[in-house]
């Protein structure tokens, strides 16, 4: 995805109003993916009177920028991209959806330990279901 250059001076942490236009979408938008945990965490100590007003580096905006190309490439919702996320980063997440994957027949159970796949190759070999 190509940014929108605007005025902001590069290397000078931007506002979300110009991170916004920087990556062709909206603040409210921003903040919703946010929620979602799909922009990058901020070190940054609240300002004013206990509001954070989150500045964004042109790191920041290159990774937003590489989440909304994924999400179109895929045609997934920004909901869809986290729970991606989640999955690859919990888990039991992870162990949940694989076996509703192989209940459901679109992934092959996988097998725990070598001497269990060595085991049902056998089986197969033998004509026998494991």
């Amino acid at each position: 995805m190509a940014l929108h250059d605007t005025s902001a001076a590069y290397g000078v942490p931007m506002p979300i109003s110009a991170a916004a236009e920087r990556v062709g979408t909206t603040p409210r938008m921003l903040r919703y993916r946010e929620g979602l945990g799909l922009l990058p965490r901020t070190q940054e100590q609240p300002t004013g009177r206990g509001h954070r007003h989150r500045r964004f580096t042109e790191e920041d905006v290159r990774t937003i920028a590489t989440g909304l190309e994924l999400e179109r490439e895929f045609d997934i919702p920004p909901a869809a991209l986290a729970f991606a996320l989640r999955v690859l980063s919990e888990p039991e997440v992870l162990a949940r959806v694989r076996a509703h994957g192989e209940r459901l027949g679109r992934l092959a159970p996988a097998p725990a330990r070598a001497l269990d796949f060595e085991k049902q190759k056998a089986m197969r070999l033998l004509g026998r279901r494991p």
